[in-house]
């Protein structure tokens, strides 16, 4: 599908040390990845409404990059930016107030891994005729599929109003996730919007949306997702705090 000429948000210099590498030695040692995102869309709506929910929000883009390249151990470039142009084209979830991204181009750069011998760098583009998510419901709402590799799966997680995902562990499965929006509750505390929790195998958790707004969540699960692996328990929900987040992130 061909568009129009659109406006571009750039984000320049987004700069996180990450697994990215198919060498054993790459597998274990976090290195240094840069990305330089241009978002084409139409921002008219955004300058004549001097709205925020009318655009992107760059900060909880940047944000959601970050965290999926230090939550995913991708083993090469051109998956890393796949998965990222994924959900930079993803359409909004249920209730989230940003504009459609319509076209993406992404640039990962790898400055250390040639040693000085030369710097390689990966650019791709993807327009949003090219994502087309799978959803499953689910009782709490629904999952958009992401993308899903053979060590690895990226969901975002759609919690309906007055819903929850309820207390269950993983025997197998480790769990990293990104509170894309405010109002969640987690383990029965105030979640806000770019808390980052990990899960480890046998933690028991939980999430609660008692507003009146759908509420959303980038989950990575370590392998993909094994639907044997979801386990209801009853308890006490692990003491588990939320991970450093991305600096600045906003709801979106």
């Amino acid at each position: 599908m061909e568009h129009a000429a659109l406006d571009i948000i750039f984000i320049q210099g987004i700069e996180v040390d990450c697994i990215v590498g198919l060498y054993p030695h790459e597998r274990h040692t976090p290195q240094r990845l840069r990305v330089d995102v241009e978002l084409e869309l139409d921002t008219e709506p955004a300058a004549v409404r001097e709205r925020l929910a009318a655009t992107v929000n760059y900060a909880s883009a940047a944000a959601q990059i970050a965290f999926l390249l230090r939550s995913c151990r991708f083993q090469l470039l051109e998956s890393a930016a796949h998965v990222l142009a994924r959900i930079l084209l993803a359409p909004p979830a249920p209730g989230e107030r940003r504009a459609q991204v319509m076209r993406v181009r992404l640039r990962l750069t790898k400055p250390g891994a040639l040693c000085g011998a030369g710097v390689p760098a990966l650019q791709i583009e993807r327009d949003c005729a090219r994502v087309k998510l799978a959803q499953e419901k689910k009782a709490f709402g629904a999952v958009d599929i992401i993308h899903e590799t053979r060590d690895a799966g990226i969901y975002r997680l759609n919690i309906a109003p007055g819903h929850g995902i309820p207390l269950h562990l993983h025997r197998v499965m480790q769990e990293t996730e990104l509170v894309l929006s405010d109002g969640l509750l987690c383990q029965g505390a105030a979640a806000p919007a770019g808390s980052v929790f990990h899960w480890p195998a046998e933690a028991p958790h939980r999430y609660d949306n008692p507003t009146d707004r759908w509420q959303a969540i980038l989950c990575v699960d370590t392998p993909r997702f094994i639907e044997s692996d979801e386990i209801l328990v009853e308890g006490v929900p692990a003491a588990i705090q939320p991970v450093p987040a991305w600096p600045g992130f906003t709801s979106p």
